[in-house]
């Protein structure tokens, strides 16, 4: 089972320029997480501190007891050992077969035979769709197959917290589909925590169980994908309905009599209707049900008292049996 990654209080800055601050939330163990957010709202520099290949200057990120900010580096590097990062562009060595790549970690970080090794690469190339592809170069597959193979690569050393830079930056919409099924269906077959940083309203929408936004050097939400889903928070309708009115500009967030100008316009025009919540996607045929779902369920139960009434009436519809579901 994955493990549950602690955020509290995580601040960040390149010299003069703040990234985000105070950042807290709680990724819990082995459900799957994403971080939405404008471009430039610093979500891959989220991603690297929370790894420990950043280091911010306030806060704490807690994996088994070890802080990646502040923990004695040994201790940070045994830590990191239990994350597989998939890099936005799968970045895949250009002369290396991709077998050669996915076997990169094992070459590396163990001492297993190369019989051994063969074992694991082809067990994690079968599972991201990419038997008979294995012994191709980097530059003769498609953008989504690179994908592919940049999440094998992640997998080999069988990592309990596992966190996609935008696993769609590139892809068309199909594409995209097939990755956030083959997503779900990791999370079914290895139980692992999963972060995925990403801009794409589909995933968004069908993938994690937990979701939050980055804007304006804040998190403006995490929690439940219902919350955010059902969310009436200016700056969360507009990045989910893709609309330019709202406070995310073009190039940064826009001034305050933009702002009233749109608002005095949407007042008198037809009212704005939210992006329909879609059902969650499920493992596909002949996979084990994932793991994450009942406690999931156990959790936001819990919570339910504590959620606003839109999130609260969209976990419950999600969570009755199909027939009192349907109106």
């Amino acid at each position: 089972m994955g493990i549950e990654v602690v955020v509290e209080g995580l601040t960040k800055s390149f010299g003069k320029q703040n990234i985000w601050q105070d950042v807290t939330l709680t990724l819990p163990a082995g459900e799957v997480s994403v971080m939405l957010g404008p471009s430039g709202t610093g979500k891959t520099v989220f991603l690297k501190s929370l790894i420990g290949l950043l280091k911010p200057e306030r806060g704490r990120v807690l994996i088994n007891g070890v802080d990646m900010v502040s923990s004695p580096e040994r201790d940070i590097y045994e830590t990191r050992k239990l994350f597989g990062l998939m890099f936005q562009d799968g970045a895949l060595f250009g002369s290396m077969s991709l077998f050669d790549n996915i076997a990169f970690p094992l070459r590396e970080h163990t001492r297993k035979k190369e019989s051994e090794i063969r074992r694991i690469v082809m067990e994690r190339v079968d599972m991201v769709g990419l038997l008979g592809a294995e012994e191709k170069l980097p530059g003769e597959i498609s953008g989504g197959m690179r994908k592919r193979a940049g999440l094998a690569r992640a997998l080999v050393l069988d990592p309990q917290i596992i966190l996609c830079d935008e696993p769609d930056s590139g892809l068309d919409p199909v594409r995209t589909a097939f990755i956030s099924q083959l997503l779900i269906d990791l999370n079914a077959q290895i139980d692992a925590t999963m972060l995925i940083v990403t801009h794409n309203l589909d995933i968004a929408a069908t993938v994690p169980d937990n979701m939050g936004m980055l804007f304006r050097r804040n998190l403006v939400t995490f929690g439940p994908r219902e919350v955010l889903l059902t969310s009436e928070e200016p700056v969360v309708a507009q990045f989910l309905s893709g609309r330019r009115e709202g406070p995310i500009g073009m190039s940064e967030e826009k001034d305050a009599a933009t702002l009233a100008k749109e608002q005095l316009n949407s007042a008198q025009g037809p009212p704005f209707s939210p992006r329909p919540l879609v059902a969650q996607l499920e493992p596909s045929p002949g996979l084990p049900a994932r793991q994450a779902v009942l406690r999931r369920k156990l959790r936001v139960m819990g919570m339910l008292d504590e959620l606003p009434p839109a999130a609260r009436r969209a976990v419950e519809k999600g969570m009755a049996p199909a027939q009192e579901a349907t109106p």
